[in-house]
């Protein structure tokens, strides 16, 4: 591990100048950090993994290996991805039409979780909190503290901050077993109490 800056980094890894990197980050075997990437403070980037130009990643985020953020893609604080999960950034790609200008921005909100292979189209936002299940295709928006399941994607219930399903009782409140933090659900939006 080599030491560059504030920020560790593999000998393997490829940082492009103009990349910008965080305090306390570390980024792992051949993994690439392109011209005009941002990357937040004590961030975990796996191996083989790749930021684009113009993508974003917030403070606390842990990308495990395999993970492409394309362009255009928006990274919150302490959000997870899962090993070899994907972001797309264009909907209609042709390799004999350069479509870069066309590219559509996705957004992954504070606190959220995409479980191994899960692909993300997109154009859409994923909520605060969120739980996205391993192998989903998620194709449209999901709220705030979501959990969402299977291809294609559909939401089974809720889940906590600490990331514990929540069980609503006949008022419509519920108790995370870790965090101990009460949720209401209101007009199928899930919100702290």
């Amino acid at each position: 591990m080599k030491q560059e800056k504030d920020y560790f980094h593999h000998h393997s890894v490829v940082i492009d100048k103009g990349a910008q990197i965080g305090k306390d980050t570390k980024i792992w075997h051949f993994s690439h950090v392109m011209d005009g990437a941002k990357i937040g403070e004590n961030c975990n980037i796996g191996q083989n993994v790749v930021i684009s130009p113009d993508a974003h990643v917030g403070n606390g985020v842990k990308i495990q290996n395999n993970v492409s953020v394309y362009t255009k893609v928006h990274i919150e604080d302490e959000v997870f991805l899962g090993p070899s999960m994907v972001f797309t950034n264009i909907k209609n790609p042709r390799a004999a039409i350069r479509r870069r200008d066309n590219f559509i921005e996705t957004h992954v909100r504070k606190g959220a979780t995409i479980g191994a292979n899960a692909t993300v189209m997109c154009g859409i936002e994923i909520g605060q909190y969120a739980f996205i299940g391993a192998g989903a295709v998620v194709t449209k928006s999901v709220k705030p503290f979501a959990l969402i399941v299977g291809n294609p994607s559909k939401q089974i219930g809720w889940m906590s901050i600490s990331g514990f399903k929540l069980n609503f009782d006949g008022n419509n409140e519920a108790t995370c077993p870790e965090g101990g933090e009460k949720y209401v659900l209101d007009a199928d939006n899930v919100k702290l109490a």
